[in-house]
């Protein structure tokens, strides 16, 4: 059985079909209603996935296995040998494990967000809701990550290469690889569960210059939230460092706090100092559960949002499930966004959802 307060974008499967030995299938499938300022009405919400998984151990005890999420294999390059498209593949032996493709760097391994609950549109993520992507994907997207568990301690290193396809540095060499250290410690200690994240992610300095190229790093009055969030990404990032805290308490109740700083690479187009501003991100979220019911609030807010001076995204979040057994939850989500701009020209973005999540 799921534990329904941990945070998750979709609703894990609890139950699978076995076609062979080492050979699994699962899912999930959502249904519902969304609405909120993005949308003119109304609208039907409808969203399933399948996920194979297979596993496997050798006459030595070494562990293997690998999965495939056909929700993030839907473009021509999916199954591409040098890029991931969906699957991971993992060897473990003992404490120990190597994972590579479509997973989690060190520095996400290791935090935890603050979220509490699912809602079938994800409406709790919100503008000031973090994900700990840290740079994770700025490249390709194949991760290797490799983990070791002792004592209630996890340490994660990772990295990621540059695959030499896209841009490259002005040396005209493919860029330095992105690198991932974490370490997470989980107790149990009397009446609560503890969860502490501290993690750091780096890569190459004139990546994250690069990423600006062709990008117009302005904002005027008719440029709307999603345009000025669109207006650079993550990729821009040089580093980032963070901590959180997560604490599960006996009678239900849940609390978290996350906090990051990321460093961003200034324009080369930029002489007044708009952009490579030092972006910081702190994030709540409380939680109960009572037998079948799970609420959940949450709040973020970004500083120098995106590196850029005097940015500030914030937002909440609500979510309400019941769990209704076998695999079916009903799911309730509503999440606001606000941007607020140096000259007081504010944005807002309100969404909501009502569903149905069912997992197989």
């Amino acid at each position: 059985m799921k534990n329904i307060l941990l945070a998750t974008t979709a609703l894990v499967a609890t139950a699978s079909t076995a076609f062979a030995a080492g050979v699994e299938v699962s899912g999930y499938a959502e249904m519902g209603i969304i609405g909120g300022d993005p949308y003119d009405n109304a609208e039907f919400h409808t969203d399933v996935d399948v996920t194979f998984s297979m596993s496997g151990e050798a006459d030595n005890g070494l562990t293997f296995g690998a999965s495939v999420d056909l929700d993030e294999s839907q473009n021509a390059n999916a199954f591409n040998n040098r890029t991931q498209g969906g699957e991971s593949i993992f060897i473990a032996y003992g404490a120990g494990r190597l994972s590579m493709g479509d997973v989690d760097g060190a520095f996400d391994s290791a935090m935890q967000e603050a979220i509490i609950g699912s809602s079938i549109n994800d409406d709790h993520e919100h503008l000031g809701y973090n994900g700990n992507g840290g740079l994770d994907g700025a490249y390709d997207g194949q991760i290797a990550t490799a983990s070791y568990a002792f004592s209630g301690f996890t340490g994660y290193l990772s990295a990621e290469i540059h695959d030499g396809d896209r841009l490259t540095g002005d040396d005209g060499a493919v860029y330095d690889p992105i690198w991932g250290v974490g370490v997470k410690y989980t107790a149990d200690l009397a009446g609560l569960a503890l969860n502490l994240g501290l993690g750091y992610q780096a890569g190459d300095s004139d990546a994250a210059e690069d990423a600006y190229a062709g990008a117009d790093i302005t904002i005027t009055n008719n440029d709307s939230l999603s345009d000025i969030v669109g207006l650079i990404g993550a990729n821009a990032r040089e580093d980032i460092w963070g901590i959180s805290v997560g604490t599960t308490f006996n009678n239900g109740l849940v609390a978290i706090l996350n906090y990051s700083a990321a460093t961003y690479a200034e324009s080369p187009a930029d002489t007044d100092g708009f952009t490579g501003n030092d972006e910081t991100h702190w994030g709540i979220a409380l939680g109960y559960s009572m037998n079948a019911l799970t609420i959940g609030a949450n709040y973020g807010e970004y500083q120098n949002f995106l590196g850029l001076e005097d940015l500030t995204g914030s937002g909440w979040g609500f979510v309400a499930d019941y769990d209704m057994g076998g695999g079916l939850e009903a799911q309730f989500g509503y999440g606001s966004s606000r941007l607020e701009v140096d000259n007081g020209d504010n944005r807002t973005n309100d969404t909501w959802s009502l569903g149905l999540a069912m997992s197989f």
